[in-house]
């Protein structure tokens, strides 16, 4: 018998097994031929630590230094812009608090993106400090961590039976059965199922579909050192990619657990609210695709043992933050298997634990 048996080869997972990993003997187990399949692998990849609730703003905050300096960094320099039209100033004000960002003269917002309109953006406010996140080399270090320190990461995984023992749980997954004293839930999308599966009682966690399409770069420009850019109603995002440029119409569509794919028709009308702010046409795109980001009922993270059975951990309702939070929200799960204390407030420990939902 192991100690953690973690579901779930995300950010969340491959993170928490980290962590776990040095204390005790880990399994990590994820049904999909790769880690970061799903949502993990569909991010937008921002680390902007002023964005979120606020339980989610302090385990950003509480993850910056890890995100910069742990085994080399994992960040590089992108920026933020928020744009808004003349007759906005009300809703501008309220978005430059709430994320901290400046305003900056039109002309300085056209010099870093030389595709706005000023014929519709009549506002926009920039903030150096956000970054582009390596999160495939993120998930990666982790699950190397976690074989560095003895324990296992198996991709191709289905679980499908889980049983309560005296000593545990007991998981079958591809025929071969696992067993653990402690189980971890850090399944995205599928967290209430495997929740179901093991007599845990779900917490009402919603999948939100988000899709995207990448299209080359506008007019031929060099979109490399271009800011992320977003509405400040968050009806559509840009952010340079490869050379090309990703949008997204910033959708929450409620969907059951599934390999999202983007829908057509949503993807038209976000270019479409795009292309009012740019001076260029989307006339063909590179590819297209979507992801879940997935909410608990409050939209707060979930990290803590179930209250119907301490066993049972949840990590879970990353929602759109699971990369910018998950260094802070591993080491929570850590300190709290291992009775440590947290660095993070009373406050928010309170907003991420299970208990909420008692």
């Amino acid at each position: 018998m192991i100690d953690f048996l973690v579901i779930g080869g995300g950010i969340a997972g491959t993170s928490a097994a980290a962590r776990l990993s040095e204390l005790g003997h880990v399994q990590l187990l994820e049904r999909e031929t790769a880690l970061g399949y799903h949502a993990s692998g569909r991010s937008a990849a921002l680390f902007e630590s002023n964005y979120g609730l606020p339980s989610t703003v302090a385990l950003s905050k509480a993850s910056a230094d890890f995100h910069a300096n742990a085994y080399g960094g994992f960040l590089s320099p992108r920026g933020l812009m928020f744009v808004a039209r003349a007759d906005e100033p009300e809703a501008f004000a309220r978005a430059c608090d709430e994320f901290h960002v400046s305003p900056v003269p039109m002309e300085r917002a056209i010099d870093l993106v030389p595709i706005l309109n000023p014929e519709t953006v009549g506002l926009a406010a920039y903030h150096e400090a956000a970054y582009d996140i390596d999160t495939d080399l993120q998930i990666q270090t982790f699950a190397r961590i976690t074989r560095d320190n003895g324990g296992k990461v198996l991709t191709g995984q289905d679980v499908t039976n889980i049983t309560r023992t005296a000593a545990g749980w007991q998981v079958a997954a591809n025929g071969q059965s696992f067993t653990a004293r402690t189980l971890v839930n850090a399944a995205g999308a599928w967290v209430d199922q495997i929740a179901a599966l093991a007599g845990i009682a779900p917490l009402g966690f919603t999948p939100m579909r988000r899709s995207m399409a990448r299209i080359p770069a506008p007019g031929g420009h060099d979109v490399t050192g271009w800011p992320m850019i977003i509405d400040i109603h968050e009806n559509w995002y840009a952010k340079p990619d490869a050379g090309s440029l990703l949008v997204s119409p910033a959708e929450e569509h409620p969907m059951q657990p599934f390999d999202a794919w983007a829908d057509d028709m949503v993807l038209a009308e976000g270019l479409a609210r795009y292309q009012e702010y740019v001076t260029t046409e989307v006339t063909r795109l590179e590819a297209s695709w979507a992801g879940l980001r997935t909410f608990s009922p409050d939209r707060n993270l979930v990290i803590g043992p179930a209250t119907d059975d301490p066993a049972f951990f949840w990590v879970a309702g990353q929602g759109g933050y699971g990369f910018q939070s998950a260094p802070a929200a591993s080491q929570l799960v850590a300190d709290l298997i291992a009775g440590r204390p947290s660095e993070l407030d009373a406050q928010t420990l309170s907003a991420l634990s299970p208990e909420r939902f008692a």
